[in-house]
């Protein structure tokens, strides 16, 4: 397991940094999305099944919706539309489907039973009940209120209204 572990923490830094060094938008999420599977698999072998889970519910499900919702709605014209015919490229899905694959192999595995244990405690739903919703409400309040502002904020910017200076 602590070779799975180290192969899906390499996954993770590779594609985070393939992430941040994409020019294309819908490029960038589809390397987030693989790292936040790799996050995911690092959770699964250190015994966090429940953590794993929520990751690939939350963060690669919701989260990534959102910003794939928000990059369309702010079509930036012609220019983006051309990226897009780059998105549909074979050449441009060898990194990321590779990744994937060492993903799926490694889930497999940690499935299947073939690996060397589990080394870590196993995070139930109510522990992370308890955590979000004890010590942590404020925080996890705030940062409902952060993601609503930028679903507001991108539905205004993508709605083509102009900002006037007011009657001045």
């Amino acid at each position: 397991m602590i070779a799975l572990f180290y192969l899906a923490s390499a996954v993770a830094l590779v594609a985070a940094a393939m992430a941040i060094s994409r020019r294309n938008a819908f490029h960038a999420l589809l390397y987030v999305v693989v790292s936040l599977l790799a996050v995911a698999v690092v959770f699964f072998t250190i015994g966090a099944p429940f953590a794993g889970a929520l990751e690939i519910i939350v963060y690669a499900g919701a989260i990534i919706v959102l910003f794939v919702f928000v990059v369309m709605m702010l079509n930036l014209g012609p220019s983006a539309v051309r990226d897009e015919y780059g998105f549909l490229t074979p050449a441009m899905w060898i990194v990321p489907g590779g990744l994937a694959a060492i993903l799926l192999a490694e889930l497999v595995v940690i499935i299947s039973g073939t690996g060397d244990g589990v080394t870590g405690a196993a995070i139930g739903p109510r522990e992370v009940g308890l955590a979000l919703f004890g010590p942590y409400v404020v925080a996890v309040e705030v940062a409902s209120f952060l993601l609503l502002a930028g679903l507001v904020g991108a539905a205004y910017l993508g709605s083509g209204a102009r900002i006037s200076g007011g009657d001045r």
